[in-house]
């Protein structure tokens, strides 16, 4: 049993694990093995399993919070597990029962509940992960595989501080009829370079554009959303759509688009902006806020746009407004989700009562 941190503050996304972690087995023949939860480890595996020569897997990621009432609380776990079933189906990955996971993930929690930090910043983040297993080379089904569970606590969340976008229509991160739609690894090694670029020129992330019209897609891993008013002089909040496979259906994403249907106060439109958009409403004055959202992330202004123009290759340099002087909508969504995370009782948190399923 590794020591508890005397301070939450300092630990980093993704550095940290819990004592334990989850994991069970499958196989073509045999279905699915016991599950088992049991101290961190090391696992072996054959050098030809299919997870490492041909990259299928997948993964989630969730959160647990502690409540002011001490109390262990998970956000929205049947979405995760949802489109983790749906990643499963695209990666020829065996299906699994959404309710049993959900038991094993709290089980595993409530062995290292004293890991989910005691601060209202800090959460701890779950992270199921399945991978193919079978120990043969030659692109095909995997007929082994491996479901597991591992457990981060992290310190502060990573969101609400203004980040800036290098958007190069060079780059692309999804296409139609691809997976950019499910989490699956193969999605995120081939942004890294574009990272670096953005990094290189002074940028936080990239940001994605599609299509001769340089359509906004995401940024970096994150989902995307535009506020502003719209040329008829409506106050609006537009995100990209889900219907062509190009998006992420994320979590937060969803949260958002509930949230803002329920306050009713400005137009919602799930369509595609463009660059010429983002460009004339700056120019015109009519941008209000950009933000990005993810599980990770949480909820992060963008308070500049780096724009690559594919004809002449100059840079343009374009300021977004964060709203510091009026009405914070990105704030305004921030604290409504944290709220719900751990102080309101909500349909949307599941109270941690595991129960014993073996």
């Amino acid at each position: 049993m590794k020591l508890k941190p005397l301070s939450w503050d300092n630990l980093k996304f993704g550095q940290v694990y819990t004592d334990h972690m989850m994991e069970v087995d499958w196989n073509q023949s045999k279905g699915w093995s016991k599950p088992l939860i049991s101290p961190l480890h090391n696992f072996d595996i054959h050098p030809g399993a299919k997870v490492l020569h041909y990259a299928i897997e997948l993964f989630e990621g969730m959160k647990a919070f502690r409540g002011v009432d001490n109390k262990i609380r998970l956000f929205r776990p049947e979405k995760n597990i949802e489109r983790m079933k749906r990643s499963a189906i695209r990666a020829t990955l065996p299906d699994f029962d959404a309710e049993e996971l959900i038991k094993l993930i709290s089980n595993t929690i409530e062995i290292d509940k004293e890991w989910v930090p005691y601060s209202d910043t800090g959460f701890l983040y779950i992270r199921p992960t399945m991978i193919g297993t079978d120990p043969t080379i030659g692109v095909a089904v995997s007929t082994q595989a491996k479901l597991f569970v591992l457990l981060n606590p992290v310190g502060t969340s990573t969101g609400f501080q203004p980040v800036s976008l290098l958007a190069d229509p060079e780059y692309v991160r999804a296409f139609s009829g691809g997976v950019g739609a499910y989490k699956m690894g193969c999605n995120y090694a081939p942004t890294l370079l574009v990272g670096k670029i953005a990094h290189k020129m002074g940028c936080h992330q990239a940001l994605w554009l599609y299509d001769t019209d340089e359509k906004l897609t995401e940024a970096s891993a994150m989902n995307i959303f535009v506020y502003w008013k719209n040329e008829n002089g409506e106050e609006e909040l537009v995100t990209p759509p889900l219907e062509d496979g190009l998006i992420l259906p994320g979590v937060t994403r969803d949260s958002i688009l509930v949230l803002a249907r329920e306050w009713n106060e400005f137009k919602i439109s799930e369509r595609y902006p463009t660059m010429e958009e983002i460009q004339r409403s700056l120019k015109e004055k009519r941008m209000l806020q950009m933000f990005c959202t993810g599980t990770a992330s949480g909820i992060v202004p963008v308070n500049r746009i780096v724009y690559k123009n594919k004809k002449t290759k100059e840079c343009e340099n374009l300021l977004l407004p964060t709203m510091e002087s009026r009405s914070n909508l990105v704030k305004r969504f921030y604290d409504t989700i944290l709220d719900i995370q751990v102080i309101t009782c909500s349909q949307w948190v599941v109270t941690l009562n595991p129960r014993n399923i073996f």
